[in-house]
């Protein structure tokens, strides 16, 4: 008896993955979307991406458009290519935009449209910053936390077991950071340009909400995971989710065990394909796979 076809996934990494160079494969290959994308953004974006002017790929108005672009690109050519099409997809905050064009939620310049105003009002936000915990579980750094009295600090992050990230003030990370070595911690201050996926980040969540119903969105004609839910986006209410996400934890390491859950109650294999610069996300699905306990022979 021949195995059943594996239930694939495709993947695409938020802000932090950009890198000098992402996309130089595709820009020439899709001449009127780089176009489009320029017109969308007031800027070149291929040559942003291949020469990060001043670092530029740094700041938040600049990274997000950027990595959509690369991503979305990338997922024009996995197809033209021949890739098999997915049974789901899911990205990781920034990442959920190109997943929903993958699902057919709205056009590549709507989804572009949509990212630059989601760029800006994240780059307007507080001042602040997100660190990530690395070897501990999320119980423990919320013990961490309690013991420390950092309460200004959110779980921004779930991405994986033992890697947790927090967001909020400077001058509560760097008190966390400090503790953290002083107990043999390993704490790691994330690039970002604030306290993304916090509390602190309402003010831009509601002018982002403002934003969103310029827009029609069609229902996705395949499951797109959400972040703040780790459950497939129900189609009344993407806007919401959107909203929420720039606001709440990011759930990926929930995402992945829904997928894995559902691949092994179906007798399938889950297959993950990341599209867009780096491996960020196959290494979390590696760790979330290795995390697991062993499933059960009948």
């Amino acid at each position: 008896m021949t195995a059943p076809a594996p239930l694939r996934v495709l993947l695409f990494p938020g802000q932090g993955a950009q890198a000098t160079g992402m996309g130089a494969e595709l820009f020439d290959r899709y001449p009127a979307l780089v176009a489009e994308a320029d017109d969308v953004l007031g800027w070149p974006v291929a040559e942003v991406c291949r020469d990060n002017p001043g670092n530029i790929l740094l700041r938040t108005e600049y990274a997000q458009p950027a990595l959509y672009v690369v991503e979305a690109l990338s997922l024009l050519a996995y197809r033209d290519d021949g890739g098999p099409e997915p049974d789901r997809v899911a990205g990781h905050s920034l990442g959920e935009y190109p997943a929903l064009f993958a699902a057919g939620v709205f056009d590549f310049a709507t989804g572009l449209r949509l990212v630059q105003r989601r760029g800006r009002v994240m780059a307007r936000g507080p001042s602040g910053s997100m660190a990530a915990l690395l070897g501990l579980d999320l119980e423990q750094v919320r013990q961490l936390l309690d013991r420390l009295e950092l309460t200004e600090l959110d779980i921004a992050l779930r991405n994986a077991p033992g890697q947790v990230a927090v967001a909020g003030p400077a001058d509560a990370l760097d008190r966390l950071v400090e503790a953290a070595f002083d107990e043999g911690i390993r704490c790691v201050r994330l690039n970002v340009s604030g306290p993304f996926h916090s509390r602190y980040m309402r003010r831009a969540a509601d002018r982002f909400s403002r934003f969103l119903p310029l827009f029609d969105l069609a229902p996705p004609s395949l499951p797109v995971i959400a972040n703040v839910t780790a459950r497939p986006h129900e189609p009344g209410r993407i806007p919401d989710a959107l909203v929420d996400q720039i606001q709440r934890t990011v759930l990926w390491e929930d995402t992945v065990g829904l997928l894995l859950d559902e691949a092994e109650a179906a007798g399938r294999e889950a297959e993950f394909v990341e599209l867009g610069p780096g491996r960020t996300l196959t290494g979390m699905v590696d760790r979330i796979r290795r995390a697991r306990p062993p499933a059960l022979s009948a």
